[in-house]
């Protein structure tokens, strides 16, 4: 299995990189500057200009792209928009590492998790955004996409236990009555999906046992 994790020197990406690698990929790291990774090999480029040449050949691509500022927030569509015109009409897959956010917390898809009133205010522009670049991302049929989203309480330090529940477009709670996982557990997840998962143009979820 070959694939790229673009944005692969950030926390999520890092360890997609190590999960890929530690199974047996063969494993490119996107980066901008010196590849800190475990990927085996790396395309040096910003990511608004990769072009098809560098992506062609790959089974699947990761878009572990990321903006917190207020003034690049727009980068999250306009990221996910270059990079799915880049892969358009292509066989490769497009996997999204998402927010939780944008997941439903009724049967009927109309509220979601950054609707709630205990959602931190602080973190609602972020949502948004994600939410509006996933809004886009479902209008492509050209791309095999899959858009995976974490677990509410994302854990970037959390340990790897292996193990986690995969759902679908709504929040999902394990057995504790707990919404989280850990950034390991997700790389888990993540190339679980890439190895055997056919969730073309959907948007899946995680959460941990």
């Amino acid at each position: 299995m070959k694939i790229a994790v673009i944005c692969a020197n950030g926390k999520a990406g890092q360890l997609i990189v190590k999960e890929a690698v530690n199974r047996g990929f063969d494993v490119t790291a996107v980066v901008k500057g010196e590849n800190k990774t475990a990927a085996q090999n790396a395309i040096v480029k910003d990511l608004f200009d990769l072009t098809a040449t560098d992506l062609a050949g790959f089974d699947a691509v990761v878009d572990a792209f990321g903006a917190w500022t207020p003034e690049t927030l727009d980068q999250h569509s306009t990221s996910l928009k270059h990079i799915c015109d880049v892969l358009s009409g292509t066989d490769t897959r497009l996997l999204v590492v998402g927010g939780a956010g944008s997941l439903y917390v009724n049967a009927e898809h109309t509220a979601c998790v950054s609707d709630g009133a205990d959602f931190p205010e602080i973190f609602k522009p972020l949502a948004n955004a994600m939410a509006k670049a996933l809004g886009e991302l479902r209008e492509r049929n050209d791309v095999k996409w899959t858009y995976i989203s974490p677990a509410g309480d994302f854990q970037a330090d959390g340990e790897r236990t292996g193990k986690y529940i995969l759902a679908g477009e709504e929040l999902t709670l394990n057995a504790k009555g707990e919404s989280i996982i850990s950034y390991a557990d997700y790389a888990v997840a993540m190339v679980d999906e890439i190895e055997n998962g056919s969730h073309i143009g959907q948007r899946i979820s995680v959460v941990r046992e």
